[in-house]
């Protein structure tokens, strides 16, 4: 934590964006005044949150490096473990409840901070120990405290809700708060998309270093290390958004590439197709970029026709993407487009709208456009209260369902992938195979996948577009090509001809 400004912010350095705390106080009275306009909270109502705790690797004393729980940060933006937090609703106020250490601990963690310490780093009203935090709400006389309890329709998980000696005595409702909060999760603030613009330069910084490296030989992992490493190095962003995605060749086609059964290990060969999905957090807020381009800068025809059919989908959401537009009707569009150029391709042959009412797109583009995007990769309120899931191919897998409006962020990733299991189905079902080419799409059997992956926010008239990478082909293939004549990271196996 530190401080640009007269009053306390974070950044990782000079060379880093300043976080001022007024981001989580503004946070505090959007919330505050939409839970005031909820008719079933009564006034004197104060809301209760428990951050994320620190926990240890399975039975060993190993301690991963810790990150808040993000409804918890989304309030307070704390950096440590195992605090409580508490908003009077009616007045905005903040209580913050920290654990009260032994003294030894300053031994191993530095010194132990007090409570005027934690109040002035995050700019709240208040702040006792934990032990403390029933006599303290005692003392408001809460008329009800409102706890977090609710579904993350993302997930499938449930947010864990606050807990405490003493809470028995109180007056407690769990489910006023999840919706309210949720919906000023999805709508972000300036100094929100401060952030995320940010978070997204150094990712697509980032990911302009690995394309200006990446050559045949080099393994999968060592791409995930480049990343890794100019976010951190550069932009001070210490934690990925989520596991890096970087599959060559056929692992292209898989949705899902990099976790530790597969995790980043093939060795590049000359020619391979790369999708490279890769995003850094910025103080817990994310990024999520895909990439898609040949190992070694050069697109033969077959990659340049798959590349340019996601690249036009791409690009018409973006074009029609503003506040009223429907999402669903922004993947079936990606659909439409990508069919019609598979068509161009000699991939399928048919109509179009035809193959639109079978939901053939889902048998190159199994998963959603895309998805709501702030303090988790998957952002929340993708489906309040009164919209459903669609139950059809690719529909099904939509992360929201909602129309768009302004100050929502999400990203915009139409793909086409060759999985043999969904070509395998498709081409013996009647409905499908009667669109499909089988000869022509057997050449494509290894090809694996491309996905083209950018960050928008939408505008009060429009959508802006977070991500700066190259994206044409043309501008891919220069790009690479001037990067190839500039010095390289070494190899492994380089260093060590080197050493000998």
């Amino acid at each position: 934590m530190a401080s640009g400004r007269n009053e306390p912010a974070f950044s990782r350095g000079t060379h880093t964006l300043v976080v001022p705390m007024q981001l989580f106080k503004e946070n505090r009275e959007r919330l505050c005044e939409r839970l005031r306009k909820n008719s079933k909270i009564p006034s004197g109502a104060i809301v209760v949150l428990q951050g994320g705790e620190a926990v240890t690797r399975h039975c060993s004393d190993h301690e991963p490096l810790f990150r808040q729980e993000s409804f918890f940060h989304w309030t307070f933006g704390v950096e440590e473990a195992d605090f409580y937090g508490a908003v009077e609703v009616d007045t905005g106020k903040a209580f913050l409840f920290p654990p009260k250490l032994p003294e030894a601990y300053a031994v191993w963690m530095g010194k132990l901070l007090t409570e005027e310490d934690f109040k002035t780093r995050y700019q709240v009203e208040e702040v006792y120990f934990l032990p403390e935090i029933a006599d303290v709400l005692t003392k408001k006389s809460p008329s009800v405290l409102l706890t977090l309890k609710g579904l993350n329709t993302d997930s499938g998980k449930y947010s864990r809700e606050a807990a405490f000696d003493g809470i028995s005595q109180f007056k407690v409702d769990s489910e006023l708060l999840h919706p309210e909060i949720c919906e000023c999760r999805v709508f972000k603030s300036d100094l929100e998309l401060e952030v995320l613009r940010y978070a997204n330069r150094i990712s697509s910084e980032a990911h302009k270093s690995v394309m200006a490296n990446i050559r045949p030989g080099m393994y999968e992992y060592q791409l995930e290390s480049l990343f890794q490493h100019f976010c951190y190095f550069q932009g001070g962003l210490r934690n990925l958004a989520y596991t890096c995605i970087c599959g060559s060749g056929d692992n292209g086609s898989v949705l899902h590439y990099g976790h530790a059964g597969v995790p980043n290990s093939k060795q590049l060969q000359e020619g391979d197709m790369c999708l490279l999905d890769m995003g850094g957090e910025y103080y817990c807020y994310t990024s999520d970029i895909t990439c898609s381009y040949p190992c070694n800068g050069k697109f033969t025809e077959r990659q340049r026709g798959i590349y340019n059919a996601v690249y036009k989908a791409s690009r018409a959401v973006m074009e029609s993407v503003k506040p009223g537009v429907s999402w669903v009707e922004m993947h079936r569009l990606a659909n439409r487009v990508q069919l019609e150029e598979l068509t161009r391709l000699g991939l399928l042959t048919g109509d179009v709208g035809e193959m639109m009412k079978v939901n053939l797109g889902a048998v190159f583009m199994p998963h959603g456009l895309g998805h709501f995007m702030g303090i988790d990769t998957h952002d929340v309120g993708g489906y309040p209260e009164g919209t459903e899931r669609i139950p059809e191919p690719g529909l099904r897998s939509l992360r929201t369902v909602r129309n768009l409006e302004h100050r929502m962020v999400l990203t915009i990733e139409p793909g086409i992938y060759f999985i043999n299991v969904l070509l395998d189905q498709a081409l013996s079902n009647p409905d499908h195979a009667k669109f499909m080419c089988r000869e022509v799409i057997d050449q494509y059997r290894e090809f694996g996948g491309v996905r083209i992956e950018d960050d928008i926010a939408v505008t009060e008239d429009g959508m802006e577009c977070l991500t700066v990478v190259p994206r044409t082909v043309e501008e891919i293939e220069k790009y690479m090509a001037e990067a190839s004549q500039g010095p390289q990271v070494p190899l492994p196996q380089d260093m060590a001809k080197l050493s000998l």
